[in-house]
C-alpha cells in the first residue's frame, strides 16, 4: 500500500440522507458524481495515488466507481476497500449487494477493520481511513451522523478536506 502522504479517503451520506434516495438518475446525483470524478482527478494531479473507500451504500459506492474509472486511465492508482465488518452488506437490497461485491472484488486491497459487527465498527473503519490518508473528500450536508464524525475526526487529525456539499431537497 501507498504512503499516507499520497493517500486519499472519502466520506459521504447513505441514500436515506440524500435528497434523491436511491434514484441515481436524478440530476442532483449525476452532478454530485461528476464533482466526485473531478475531485479524484484533481487529487491524482496533486500526487494522490491510493484511495480508501468505506464501501457504505450511497456516496461511498459512487466514490469507489469514480476511483475505479480513474484507475482505468491511470494504472498507478490503487483502491482500498475499508470494510467495517464481514456482514456490512448482508441486509442491503439485492442489486446494491451485488454492486458492493463487484466493487470490492475490483479493488486492489481489502482491509477488514473488525472481525464481527460491533456498535463501533463503522467509526473504527472511518478512523482507519483517516489515519491512513492525508486528504479527505467529503460529500456532506452538515447533518449529524457518521459523515460528520469522519469530517470532524479528519479536521482534528489535520487532513486537507475537499467538501462536495450535498444539495438540499
Amino acid at each position: 500500500m501507498r504512503a499516507k502522504r499520497e493517500s486519499c479517503c472519502f466520506t459521504g451520506h447513505r441514500p436515506a440522507k440524500l435528497p434523491w434516495r436511491y434514484n441515481e438518475a436524478d440530476v442532483r446525483c449525476l452532478r454530485l458524481k461528476q464533482r466526485m470524478a473531478d475531485a479524484v482527478e484533481t487529487a491524482y494531479e496533486e500526487g494522490y495515488r491510493h484511495f480508501l473507500c468505506g464501501m457504505a451504500l450511497g456516496c461511498d459506492l459512487y466514490f469507489c466507481e469514480c476511483v475505479l474509472a480513474l484507475r482505468e486511465r491511470h494504472p498507478d492508482v490503487t483502491v482500498e476497500a475499508a470494510i467495517p465488518c464481514p456482514t456490512q452488506a448482508d441486509t442491503w437490497p439485492a442489486a446494491q449487494k451485488e454492486r458492493y461485491q463487484n466493487l470490492v472484488a475490483a479493488c486492489d486491497f481489502e482491509t477488514l477493520v473488525s472481525a464481527r459487527y460491533t456498535s463501533s465498527c463503522m467509526q473504527r473503519r472511518d478512523r482507519y481511513m483517516v489515519d491512513h490518508a492525508s486528504l479527505l473528500i467529503a460529500a456532506f450536508d452538515g447533518s449529524a451522523g457518521g459523515t460528520r464524525y469522519t469530517v470532524e475526526y479528519a479536521m482534528r487529525r489535520g487532513l486537507a478536506i475537499v467538501d462536495l456539499a450535498i444539495p438540499a431537497e
